[in-house]
């Protein structure tokens, strides 16, 4: 399984956010990115990301992360 939260990250310069989406092409799926923001809760964790915003569907389910990298 992708790391999504890792990829967008490493493309990102410091201080740069970005939101962090599933991409379907890439074979991602609602369900799927939910781990999404278990990747980036540990980067956050590590102090290399702030998690700025979680965008939730009705349902409950994570369909965008907004993310600002720190180091």
């Amino acid at each position: 399984m992708r790391d999504i939260a890792k990829e967008v990250y490493e493309k990102m310069k410091v201080g740069a956010a970005a939101w962090i989406r599933p991409v379907p092409v890439k074979g991602d799926t609602l369900e799927s990115f939910q781990s999404a923001h278990d990747g980036a809760k540990a980067l956050a964790d590590e102090g290399l990301i702030k998690i700025v915003k979680i965008q939730r569907q009705d349902d409950g389910l994570i369909d965008a992360i907004r993310i600002q990298k720190l180091s």
